[in-house]
C-alpha cells in the first residue's frame, strides 16, 4: 500500500495501517474524534486531550525528545509527526522502526487536507467526510457572525523572557484571521519581539500554551506596556484536533 503525506513523502506499507503511535497532540486529538482512539498505541506526555489517554496509551516522551525503545517496543504501522512540532532528525530514526506520515498545517485548507488524508489511509472515509462537514459548516456560521465586526491589531503572545509572538504562515495566524484580528507580526513562524513594538497594537492577545500567561501576569503588562491585553486558550487557536463545536463556541466570546 502506497501513500502519500503532507510534505509529499511517499510512503509504503506492507499492509493497510492500523496501530498508531502518535507524537502530535492535537492529531491525537483528532485521532480519537475519528473513532480510532482504540488503535493508538503510543502518544506523547503533551497529548492532554483527551484527557484519560495518557492513563491508557504508552506515554513516549515529548514532542522533540522521544524514547525510541519504546516506540519500537510497541511495534506500530505508523508514526504520526508533524514538521513543526518533531524535528527532522527524529523522523529519520523512527522511520527504522515504522513509516512515519508527517503533517503541516497551517490554515483551514491544509486542515481540511490532513483528515481527508488520514481518513482515506486509515479508510474510515465517511467518518472524516462527516467531521469535514462539521466543520465546514461551524466556520461559515462563525463567518457570517464576524461579517460586521471590526478589525483589531493584535499580537498573538506565545512566549516572555523574551517575548515571543506567532507570525505569517502560522495556523495561528489564520484563526487569528477569521476573528477580525490583524496581526501586525509581518515575520514568519515565531519571532522574538520588542517592548516597542507590542505597545503599537491595540490589543494584545496573551496564550495560554506553551507559556502559560496568567490574569495577573496580563495586568503586569498592561502597566508596563500600557496597551490592553486579552487571556485567550491556546488550544482553540493553534490546535487543529476534533472540537470544531467549541471552538467556534468559544471564539464568539471574543468579541
Amino acid at each position: 500500500m502506497h501513500c502519500s503525506d503532507q510534505l509529499n513523502r511517499d510512503l509504503h506499507f506492507p499492509k493497510p495501517p492500523s496501530t498508531i503511535v502518535s507524537l502530535v497532540p492535537s492529531i491525537t486529538q483528532l485521532l480519537v474524534a475519528l473513532g480510532l482512539e482504540k488503535n493508538i498505541l503510543g502518544i506523547t506526555k503533551f497529548c492532554v486531550e483527551p484527557d484519560f489517554l495518557r492513563k491508557e496509551k504508552t506515554v513516549v516522551g515529548g514532542t522533540k525528545s522521544v524514547h525510541f525503545d519504546k516506540i519500537a517496543a510497541l511495534s506500530p504501522d505508523i508514526i504520526v509527526a508533524n514538521k513543526e512540532e518533531n524535528t527532522k532528525e527524529m523522523v529519520t530514526q523512527l522511520s527504522e522502526i515504522a513509516p512515519v506520515w508527517v503533517s503541516d498545517v497551517s490554515n483551514y485548507h491544509s486542515h481540511m487536507e490532513l483528515i481527508r488524508k488520514l481518513s482515506k489511509l486509515f479508510n474510515i472515509q465517511s467518518r472524516g467526510t462527516s467531521l469535514i462537514n462539521t466543520i465546514t459548516k461551524e466556520r461559515e456560521s462563525f463567518q457570517r457572525f464576524m461579517k460586521d465586526k471590526p478589525w483589531r491589531r493584535i499580537y498573538y503572545l506565545i512566549w516572555k523572557d523574551p517575548y515571543m509572538v506567532a507570525g505569517k504562515g502560522t495556523f495561528i495566524d489564520d484563526m487569528l484571521q477569521g476573528n477580525h484580528f490583524e496581526n501586525l507580526c509581518s515575520e514568519d513562524r515565531y519571532p522574538e519581539i520588542s517592548e516597542e513594538e507590542l505597545s503599537a497594537a491595540d490589543l494584545l492577545l496573551l496564550s495560554s500554551e506553551p507559556f502559560p500567561f496568567t490574569a495577573e501576569r496580563a495586568k503586569e503588562i498592561e502597566k508596563e506596556l500600557c496597551v490592553k491585553t486579552l487571556c485567550v486558550n491556546g488550544e482553540y487557536f493553534s490546535w487543529y484536533g476534533g472540537k470544531s463545536t467549541e471552538v467556534y463556541q468559544y471564539f464568539r466570546k471574543l468579541h
